[in-house]
């Protein structure tokens, strides 16, 4: 499949999922969105100090597929500098909704990561994107991309989901062996979190500590990961 074709495909799916049930059920104010949204946050909290410091008004970051940019929004949040943070997205309305929310200073780039120049980024991420891509050959390039702009000594990171959905051919899961293919460095973390959706749906009338417990439990039953990699300092 070329990539004209790839992104076409994933430019349908995104028109379905807005137009469908899928919006409505990952609407912000649900229990189990909240409590997704609370894992994500305490994961990212605890593997960005052992990573890019807890100092974050200097760290330059690029997140790829930013969407409405809430992941940099999140670094303002923590003390990042809009200015040396940057969002690239082949969406121009998704682009549009992030500048209108975020701090002035952030940088929008639509399209992909070829405008970037090598080694200007402490920390490139992306987040959910690569299950979106079903192509071996372009998670490969992305990957490629990513470490591109990584300056040396800089993290890579990815969040997305660990397992397939069935009967949900648009979304392919993201393996942690093809994850040390793209960057086979020494230096990496990866961290699995939040509950099945269709088990936190069920349990949402619970107390809180009953899914906290049963994803603590029970591994295996959480669908996403963190993974951080490390470029090679020079």
């Amino acid at each position: 499949m070329s990539n004209h074709a790839e992104q076409d495909r994933i430019n349908h799916v995104n028109r379905q999922w807005g137009a469908g049930p899928g919006q409505a059920r990952d609407a912000w104010h649900r229990q189990e969105i909240l409590l997704r949204e609370a894992d994500r946050v305490r994961a990212l909290a605890s593997l960005l100090p052992v990573t890019v410091g807890t100092d974050l008004s200097d760290v330059h970051v690029i997140d790829i597929g930013c969407g409405h940019g809430s992941f940099l929004r999140q670094l303002i949040d923590w003390g990042a500098s809009p200015a040396c943070l940057a969002g690239a997205d082949v969406y121009p309305d998704r682009l549009e909704h992030a500048r209108q929310r975020t701090a002035h200073g952030v940088r929008w780039h639509l399209g992909t990561l070829d405008a970037f120049p090598d080694n200007s980024a402490d920390l490139v991420s992306a987040h959910t994107v690569f299950s979106a891509l079903l192509e071996d050959e372009l998670r490969r390039d992305t990957a490629d991309e990513m470490w591109r702009v990584l300056r040396p000594g800089g993290w890579a990171m990815i969040f997305d989901v660990r397992y397939g959905t069935p009967g949900n051919r648009n979304l392919r899961k993201v393996t942690e062996v093809e994850l040390l293919r793209f960057w086979p460095t020494e230096k990496r973390h990866y961290r699995t979190l939040i509950l099945a959706p269709p088990l936190a749906r069920t349990l949402t009338r619970l107390p809180h500590l009953v899914p906290d417990m049963l994803s603590c439990v029970v591994p295996l039953l959480r669908t996403h990961f963190f993974y951080m990699a490390q470029k090679e300092p020079a």
